[in-house]
C-alpha cells in the first residue's frame, strides 16, 4: 500500500495527482471510493490547492473518442471517479477494487464535510429556481453549511470564453473553496477546466443533475436500480427524447470497447492497480476560511 503526504505548495499540484487505480479505454480513474475523495478534497482546500473532479461514465467515454476539447479537460483533471456500474464493472474486471462515485451521491456528504471544516461552498449552473430550492434543502439537512454564493449562467453560456473566466473570478472572490458545477457534460467539465486555469485555490466538481435531484425538480431512480446498473432505464422513461440517443451512443461505445478487448486492441495501462492511502493532516478548528461574498448570496 502506498501512502502519500500531500505537499502544501500550490505549484506542485500537477505533481501531486494520485496515481490511477484503474484504466478504462486508456483513461485513468484515480478515485477508489467516495470517502477517500471527500477526505482528499478537504485536505486540498486546507492546503490552499484547487483542482477539478470529474466522474467518468459511458457517455463521457464515448465523447472522449472524438471530442479533443473534452479529452484535454480530462487530461488536466485532478480526480476522476467511476460513475456508472458499467465503468465500475470494466475496472473491476481488470482487478481494480473501486467503488462507484457519482456527482449526485457526492454533493451532500461533501457539503457535510465542508460544514464541519467551515469551508465555504458555491453552486454554479442549472437555474435560479433549482439553485434556491437545492440550497434551502441542503441548509435544512446540514446545520452550519456556509454558502458563499450561487449563480445560474444565462442561456448560451460559453464555458471556454470570457464569461466563464469572469464567473471563475467572481466565485473565487466570494471566498468559496469548493464549487459544484451543474451544467451537464461536457459543458461542466469545460468550465471547470477553464476556471482552474484562471484562478487558484478552488476545487471544481462536475455534478450533472445532482442539484435538480436535491431540489426535487427531478426524481432519481430507486436505490435498487442504481445498484444493479439499471438507472439508465429510469432516466430514459423520464426523458426519452434527451436520454435515449445518449444511451444508444453509450451502448454502441461499450459494444465496440468489448470487441476491442476481445481482439486485444483496447488500451491498457500495463501495470497493476495501485492501492492508495492518503495521510491527512488535521487543521485547527479555529482556522475557518474567510468569506467575502461578491456573488449573489442566498441568506437564511
Amino acid at each position: 500500500m502506498a501512502t502519500f503526504v500531500i505537499p502544501t505548495r500550490p505549484e506542485t499540484i500537477a505533481q501531486t495527482r494520485p496515481p490511477c487505480v484503474a484504466r478504462v479505454d486508456g483513461w485513468r480513474i484515480n478515485v477508489p471510493d467516495e470517502r477517500w475523495l471527500i477526505d482528499r478534497v478537504i485536505q486540498d482546500v486546507g492546503d490552499g490547492r484547487g483542482g477539478t473532479v470529474f466522474t467518468i461514465n459511458l457517455d463521457h467515454l464515448a465523447k472522449l473518442r472524438h471530442d479533443t476539447d473534452f479529452r484535454a479537460a480530462y487530461e488536466r483533471a485532478t480526480y476522476i471517479s467511476a460513475d456508472g456500474m458499467p465503468v465500475v464493472a470494466l475496472a473491476r474486471a481488470e482487478g481494480a477494487p473501486i467503488e462507484r462515485v457519482t456527482g449526485a451521491d457526492l454533493v451532500e456528504p461533501l457539503c457535510r464535510a465542508a460544514a464541519d471544516a467551515a469551508i465555504p461552498i458555491h453552486f454554479f449552473g442549472t437555474s435560479d429556481t433549482v439553485l434556491a430550492r437545492a440550497v434551502e434543502a441542503l441548509r435544512e439537512r446540514i446545520p452550519g453549511l456556509v454558502v458563499a454564493g450561487v449563480e445560474a449562467p444565462p442561456m448560451g453560456f460559453d464555458p471556454h470564453g470570457d464569461a466563464a473566466r469572469d464567473a471563475a473570478r467572481r466565485i473565487a472572490a466570494s471566498g468559496a473553496k469548493i464549487c459544484f458545477v451543474a451544467l451537464g457534460a461536457p459543458k461542466q467539465e469545460f468550465f471547470a477546466s477553464t476556471a482552474t486555469c484562471e484562478v487558484d485555490g478552488v476545487v471544481w466538481l462536475g455534478v450533472g443533475a445532482a442539484l435538480d435531484f436535491i431540489a426535487g425538480h427531478r426524481r432519481r431512480a430507486p436505490r435498487i436500480m442504481q445498484r444493479t446498473g439499471l438507472e439508465w432505464l429510469w432516466r430514459v422513461a423520464q426523458e426519452p427524447r434527451r436520454m435515449l440517443p445518449r444511451y444508444v451512443r453509450s451502448a454502441l461505445w461499450l459494444a465496440g470497447y468489448l470487441l476491442r478487448l476481445l481482439i486485444g486492441h483496447a488500451h491498457h495501462d500495463g501495470g497493476a492497480p495501485v492501492e492508495v492511502n492518503v495521510a491527512l493532516r488535521k487543521e485547527p478548528a479555529e482556522r475557518a476560511l474567510p468569506i467575502h461574498a461578491t456573488t449573489r448570496e442566498i441568506r437564511r
